[in-house]
């Protein structure tokens, strides 16, 4: 069981279509000033290491660093966790949070979970399910069928989500549940905001 770093499991997931938010990877203030520039602010700063895989939990992100100044303090912050190789920093983005995953399950095989994602995901446990492979309609069904389905369609002013891209990705992580030996995968949060749906974080264990 090999558990893949936020890189490689970023990687696996864009050749499956999966589009993440725009980041750059820091290893010292040089990198982390000329990642700054790339990006532009506000942004989210995240700690980098192949041993971590719920970063929040060690308090291994930061929010909303508007400036350079408060992204040094996080950046020298993060160095001090154990296992610390670096800073992912990324794009701040807001929208509705959503979450793919994926699990090889000893009775079914291969299934395809859905539902609101980041913190949601744990208090509501809102979510559906279907065995790979995926057909359009089971996709269209699992994003129905959630409770927080208004939230993606527009309810209460809320910008709707783009339904069909969130559709494709479903089905694509389908796929690649079927073609690569993954144990289970967390797309967790991707961000659907009008035309765009991007994932800021993502979990594979292969």
């Amino acid at each position: 069981m090999v558990l893949l770093d936020l890189l490689q499991s970023k990687g696996l997931l864009e050749k499956y279509g999966i589009k993440f938010a725009k980041g750059e990877l820091a290893g010292n203030e040089k990198q982390l000033e000329g990642a700054c520039k790339k990006i532009g602010f506000p942004i989210a700063v995240k700690i980098y290491s192949p041993k971590i895989s719920h970063k929040t939990d060690i308090g291994g992100i930061k929010l909303n660093i508007q400036n350079l100044e408060e992204t040094k303090k996080a950046f020298s912050q993060l160095r001090r966790i154990p296992g610390f190789k670096g800073a992912y920093l990324q794009k701040m983005l807001s929208g509705t949070e959503i979450i793919i995953g994926g699990k090889r399950d000893a009775q079914f095989g291969p299934v395809v979970l859905f539902g609101l994602g980041g913190i949601y995901v744990e208090l509501l446990k809102d979510v559906s399910v279907r065995v790979c492979p995926l057909a359009e309609k089971d996709a269209e069904e699992m994003i129905g069928e959630i409770k927080g389905y208004s939230l993606l369609s527009g309810a209460r002013g809320k910008q709707k989500a783009n339904i069909p891209e969130i559709k494709s990705y479903l089905l694509n992580v389908s796929k690649l549940m079927i073609k690569e030996k993954i144990i289970e995968l967390d797309i967790n949060p991707l961000f659907a905001f009008g035309n765009e749906v991007l994932a800021v974080d993502a979990r594979v264990v292969k």
